[in-house]
C-alpha cells in the first residue's frame, strides 16, 4: 500500500473494498453533510453494501475509467477525491470529492486534488480536467477556484436531487494552464 502525505497528519491512499467498515463509519459520520448535493455513498447502508460501492470503484479503476482515493487525517478516514469519466484516450476526466464535516476548513480537499490532478495530467496525459458541482455547493466551488479552474458555464436545473432541480456549474482546467499554475506556485515558494 502507498500513502501520499498531505501535511498536517493527513495522507491520501487508495480506497479499496477491504476498507468497507471504515468507509461505512465515515459515511455515517458525514452522511447528512455529504448528501446535501450529491448521492455519493447513499447506497452504503451496511458493511456488505459499503463493500459493493468500493468494489464498483475498484472495477472502474481496473477498467481505467475512474479512480478512488481516501483522505485519512490522524489515521481516520475523513473524505476522499476521485476521478470519473476518465478517458485517457481523448485526454478528458472529471474529478470530484467528498468530506465529512469534522474535517472541513483544513484545505484537505484542495491538497489532495492537487495530487490527483498532477497524476492525471503528468502521468496519464489528461488534457482537460472538469469539476461539476451544484451552484449551492459553495465549498466545492471554492475548491475549483483555489485550483485555478475556469468556470465554463452553468447547466441550469440539470440535477434533480432531493426534490429540487439544482443548477450545475462546470469548471475546468487544461493541462497547460495547470502546469503554468503549478510552476508559478513553485516559484512563489522559493
Amino acid at each position: 500500500m502507498y500513502a501520499i502525505p498531505l501535511g498536517d497528519d493527513a495522507e491520501l491512499r487508495p480506497l479499496e473494498p477491504w476498507h468497507a467498515e471504515e468507509f461505512l463509519a465515515h459515511l455515517e459520520r458525514g452522511r447528512d453533510f455529504i448528501g446535501q448535493f450529491i448521492a455519493f455513498g447513499s447506497t452504503a447502508v451496511d458493511v456488505p453494501s459499503a463493500r459493493e460501492v468500493l468494489q464498483r470503484y475498484a472495477e472502474m479503476r481496473a477498467a481505467d475509467t475512474a479512480s478512488h482515493h481516501g483522505i485519512w487525517l490522524d489515521g481516520k478516514l475523513v473524505g476522499g477525491v476521485l476521478t470519473l469519466n476518465f478517458d485517457a484516450e481523448n485526454g478528458n476526466a472529471e474529478v470530484g470529492c467528498w468530506l465529512e464535516p469534522a474535517a472541513t476548513g483544513r484545505g484537505l480537499i484542495t491538497r489532495a486534488m492537487r495530487v490527483l490532478i498532477d497524476w492525471a495530467v503528468e502521468e496519464r496525459g489528461i488534457h482537460r480536467i472538469e469539476w461539476v458541482a451544484a451552484s449551492g455547493n459553495v465549498p466545492s466551488l471554492n475548491v475549483a477556484r483555489r485550483l485555478g479552474m475556469t468556470r465554463d458555464g452553468v447547466r441550469r436545473e440539470a440535477h434533480p436531487y432531493g426534490g429540487v432541480r439544482h443548477d450545475l456549474e462546470v469548471w475546468s482546467i487544461l493541462a497547460p494552464e495547470w502546469r503554468a499554475a503549478r510552476a508559478g506556485a513553485a516559484h512563489n515558494d522559493q
